[in-house]
């Protein structure tokens, strides 16, 4: 299948950036169709669901996020997660997010997955990672960046706790449940 951008333009740009396109594309049935289409530029993000060994507990993030008030009361338990910065590696990222957000020192990382969050409207890809740690590698403070105005809690859940979570809807982040999905099917014994 075949596109061309036709016309693309930025037509906001300030924290996040939304980009407006003319794009041709070809069809299924081989003939080409010309549409409009915005896309929310966000870039590529880091998650990391962390096992803490000793415990049987699962480490999250709980904190305020504007976006989610029309459901609840905008806390929301999350895995620890972050923006990758232009040409960043993203492991690097993800043990920086890890040491500012929940105060762990991470080492053996493996990769899940990649997805992109929204295709139809925004270009935000998390890059999902796995990390087995021990309540010993808690060596740094955590609870997120003063200057960038995080206020992050760590929130340590037993492996049957967050089973029940998921069973009732309380987690409410697509980045956390697929996290979670994961580790459920392949620690099932």
């Amino acid at each position: 299948m075949n596109y061309r951008i036709i016309k693309e333009e930025l037509v906001f740009d300030d924290y996040f950036k939304i980009k407006k396109a003319t794009i041709e594309h070809e069809l299924f049935n081989s003939k080409t169709i010309e549409v409009n289409r915005m896309c929310f530029e966000r870039g590529d993000s880091v998650a990391i669901l962390i096992y803490e060994k000793e415990t049987d507990t699962l480490l999250f993030t709980n904190q305020f996020r504007y976006p989610t008030i029309k459901d609840k009361d905008g806390w929301i338990l999350e895995l620890t997660a972050g923006t990758i910065e232009n040409g960043e590696d993203p492991v690097e990222r993800v043990k920086k997010e890890v040491e500012e957000e929940i105060g762990y020192d991470i080492t053996k990382i493996s990769f899940i997955n990649s997805f992109f969050v929204s295709p139809g409207g925004t270009s935000e890809r998390i890059l999902l990672y796995y990390s087995e740690v021990n309540s010993a590698d808690k060596i740094f403070k955590g609870g997120g960046m003063k200057y960038e105005k995080e206020d992050i809690q760590l929130v340590k859940l037993k492996t049957k706790e967050v089973i029940n979570h998921l069973k009732n809807n309380q987690f409410r982040d697509a980045k956390t449940i697929i996290g979670l999905q994961w580790f459920l099917i392949n620690n099932i014994k």
